[in-house]
Formats: structure tokens, sequence, C-alpha cells
């Protein structure tokens, strides 16, 4: 679960963290009055979860409660990569000295934790770290014993962080890694964390991203996700327990397992299609599971045809073909082409009774690559 600028930066101070004065706004009014409520300039900060937001327009300032309900009423509705904004965050505007960069994540390869920092705060830390790799600095750290302060000292001294900022920019860092620790979050990161003229570092910018499997320990975790907008086909999905993104293209995906379905996707895109989501069904789906993911596929519109890659392990194919057939039961209308490729735990099976259905919008291939390309064949032509 990403967390919005707002969500995390609320995280922040309930850990302690120098975070500017600010609150979120949905409303040019209400912008109004919390730049009222702050006095002097504000930051006005477009609420989506994605990057880019500075150069999209979207992060404006504005120097009095006026000039902060104007900028609202342009940043309100904006669409940031496809991301309408909803909210805004006004905060009081620093007067910045040095920005820096910060992260705490999980390292899954080296089964530890990551820590990393970088004196060149402010800009994307892809860019930096294809252009200048030795400007961040790197520590791993165990999860038995935790962040230590020899580890600080490293991720200091390594990003050359001017030493006027080390003591601020310690207690940050500890305070991040007690928050990615105690939420359980997969990432905790701050880019720009900032040295102010007067000599205090603060967290200017927040992303956070929780582990939703630890929810049954976070009661708090289900009013952050309330506030967070789904896409109509997200939200039935997470109400059927699939697990869903939906993307931009006109194919649409099932697999199962997280990794053959992002290869399906790789597949679809080198054979020329564009995916149109991901959903992976996961080990041991059943007719029901599928045939809830098809309905779910074909709600949304711009699909023009599906498919299917299923690696039976847990899963059986067999039933992976009978929730095929059972889900085009219940969508008789349904003219768009499903691509089915079976391999696995009863594989022979599930290609026999998809032969004998002999369905008109069913085409079976024998491998990834083939079904990929027939999918990409077939939506060709289909209008968009």
């Amino acid at each position: 679960m990403d967390l919005f600028e707002y969500q995390a930066k609320e995280l922040f101070r309930k850990f302690g963290m120098a975070v500017p004065d600010g609150k979120v706004a949905s409303s040019p009014a209400a912008a109004e009055k919390v730049a009222a409520k702050i006095g002097g300039r504000v930051v006005v900060k477009a609420q989506v979860q994605v990057g880019g937001r500075g150069k999209a327009g979207g992060i404006k300032l504005a120097d009095d409660p006026a000039g902060a309900k104007a900028v609202a009423e342009q940043i309100l509705g904006m669409d940031i990569k496809g991301h309408k904004v909803r909210r805004v965050l006004v905060e009081q505007a620093g007067d910045i000295k040095s920005e820096f960069y910060a992260s705490f994540l999980l390292d899954r390869t080296a089964k530890a934790y990551l820590g990393m920092m970088s004196a060149k705060g402010g800009v994307d830390i892809e860019e930096v770290a294809a252009t200048d790799p030795e400007a961040i600095a790197r520590v791993h750290v165990s999860p038995l014993t935790g962040l230590q302060p020899y580890h600080v000292r490293e991720l200091l001294f390594g990003a050359r962080i001017p030493k006027e900022a080390h003591a601020g920019a310690g207690e940050l860092l500890r305070t991040m890694y007690l928050v990615f620790i105690q939420m359980d979050a997969s990432l905790v990161e701050v880019n720009p964390m900032v040295l102010t003229g007067d000599g205090t570092v603060v967290a200017l910018d927040a992303k956070v991203s929780l582990d939703e499997n630890a929810g049954y320990r976070h009661p708090e975790f289900e009013k952050l996700s309330s506030e967070i907008p789904l896409q109509k086909q997200e939200k039935v999905a997470k109400e059927k327990g699939l697990n869903y993104v939906k993307l931009d293209g006109r194919i649409g995906i099932i697999g199962n397992g997280a990794g053959l379905t992002m290869s399906t996707l790789d597949v679809v895109a080198e054979a020329g299609g564009t995916p149109a989501n991901f959903l992976d069904i996961g080990g041991g789906a059943n007719a029901a599971t599928m045939a809830a993911g098809i309905d779910l596929i074909f709600s949304d519109r711009k699909v023009k045809s599906l498919f299917v890659n299923i690696f039976g392990g847990i899963t059986r194919c067999d039933e992976v073909a009978r929730g095929i057939l059972g889900a085009l039961e219940q969508l008789p209308n349904l003219k768009a082409p499903i691509v089915v490729r079976l391999d696995g735990t009863n594989a022979t099976e599930g290609r026999r009774i998809l032969e004998e259905a002999a369905h008109p919008n069913i085409t079976m291939a024998p491998t990834m690559l083939e079904a990929a390309a027939k999918a990409v064949a077939l939506t060709k032509g289909r209008r968009a």
C-alpha cells in the first residue's frame, strides 16, 4: 500500500520526525484556510501516488492565502500520469540550504534491509544512480541486530553530507528506520531531506509503502487504505481477493504466480502488444477464481482480447479450463477472443476439455511465445 505524501507525513509526526507544518485540503477554499492558519509563504502540492509532480505543474508556491487558493484551483482536478488530483497538501515553505536523499527498503537479494543516502537530493535517485553511482552511500542492516550507530555514520560520511547537518540528518535516519520496522514498511523514503537556513534538518517530502500482509497487526492500515481511491476494477478485485493491477493496454492478462504473470506481460510487449492489466490468480486457483478473473478483466471496456497463461503446480489446469468455460456461460455476449496456454498439472485434461467445448472465443497455443503472438494478432483490427 503506497501512502499519499500527507499520510506518510502524519505517520512521521507520530514518530516525532521533523516535517513542515501543513495540512491536506480537498478544495481551494480549504487550501486558503490552511494557508491562513500557517501564515507566510506556503507550498501547495498535488497528492498523487506518482513521481514527477513538480515537472507536471503539481507543486506551486503561494505568497499568501489568496494565492494558495488560486494555485489550488489550478492543481485540483489535474491529471498527472493518469492520476487525478483530488487533494492538495498545503505546507509552510522552507528556507532550503541543501537537499539530500535518504531511504530504507527491503533488499530481498541480500536478505537484509538496505539504507541509502546521497547529498544529491531533490532529483530522481534513479538518475543519480545511473550518472553518478558513487554519490549514493549504501549500507545493509541485519534484521537481527537492527540499525547501529556505525550504520548511520557510514551513510552520513559515505554520502558526504555537510557536517553541520550530521546531527539532524542522523536523527531523521534513526527515526526513518523506526518507522520502517514498526510499521512493517517495504520502503521509507525522504527526497528531499533538507538542511534549512537555521540549521534544522527536515523531511520535506515523504514516501512510504506498507506491507498489507502485516495488516492483521496494524488496525490503522484499514483507515489509511480507505483514503486511497481505487479504480473500479481494482476495487472489485480487492473484494474478490484477486491480485489485480490496471494498466493502459488492450490485452487482458491472467497468469498464476507473480513471476509467470510478469513474464507474460513481457512476452506480450515483445510480440508488439500492450497489456491491459496484471492479474495473478495465485496458486491453487479453482474454477470460481478463474471465472471471477475473466469477468473482472472484461469489465474494462478497453480490453479487446485475453491471454490466459497457466503453469499448473498446485493449480490444476482442468479446473482452470472449467473456469474459463464457466465464465463464458456467464458472459454470453462476449465477442473478444481468449488465447489459452496450459502446461503443468492436468494440462492434457485441461486442453481436452477446451478442445471438446470448441468454444468460438477460445484459441489454444502450445507455448507462451506462440500464445502471446496469437493474442496480439487477434487484437489487431478490433476497435479501440
